[in-house]
């Protein structure tokens, strides 16, 4: 038994990576298309060999393997499948590959249809993140509005009493009575 992968303690550390977070989540994205697109190949191949069996009675499949067509994205779909990778926040990429898996294990599509899946993840998760930035876009909006001030007319004065009544002038000569009541008495402020 070999020490060397034991004694690796002395290299140094792996280097971070130096592509963006948009480049790594177009690559991660594309790659699970890909996997996804072989997947359904090799499920959509088994399927065909086993209506064969069942037709034939007969399996010669051990006897010769025939390679299998592959199926490729065109150009122009594969780059308008970029080009809407390239939009999606890397903090979307595990929910929408998530979601994707979801839809394949769902479905489980033909080839041709993998596409087309995975377009309509990519567009749920698009109007997804414009809903959220909407929401935080309001947000700041309700957050950043200056605040309305209410300013008082009325003031509150527990032990005075300015009102004025219809008997003003008897009040006026009355020594002012001592407030005794539980509640405070409201009043307005005098404009100057």
């Amino acid at each position: 038994m070999s020490l060397i992968p034991w004694l690796r303690w002395n290299e140094a550390p792996p280097r971070l990576s130096s592509r963006s977070p948009a480049e790594m989540v177009l690559e991660t994205l594309m790659v699970e298309l890909a996997g996804q697109m072989r997947e359904a190949e090799r499920q959509q191949w088994e399927r065909s060999n086993a209506v064969r069996k069942i037709c034939t009675g007969v399996d010669y499949s051990w006897l010769a393997s025939a390679p299998r067509p592959t199926y490729d994205l065109s150009p122009g779909e594969r780059m308008q499948l970029e080009d809407v990778c390239a939009k999606i926040h890397p903090s979307y990429c595990g929910p929408a590959i998530l979601r994707f898996r979801q839809l394949i294990a769902e479905h489980e599509p033909e080839v041709q249809e993998v596409s087309g899946l995975f377009r309509s993840v990519l567009q749920e998760v698009l109007e997804r993140m414009q809903q959220e930035e909407e929401a935080q876009k309001l947000t700041r909006q309700w957050n950043l509005r200056p605040r309305a001030t209410f300013k008082t007319r009325a003031r509150i004065a527990p032990l005075v009493s300015d009102i004025r009544t219809i008997s003003e002038d008897v009040e006026r000569d009355a020594p002012p009575p001592t407030r005794t009541w539980s509640l405070p008495e409201f009043r307005a402020q005098k404009e100057y």
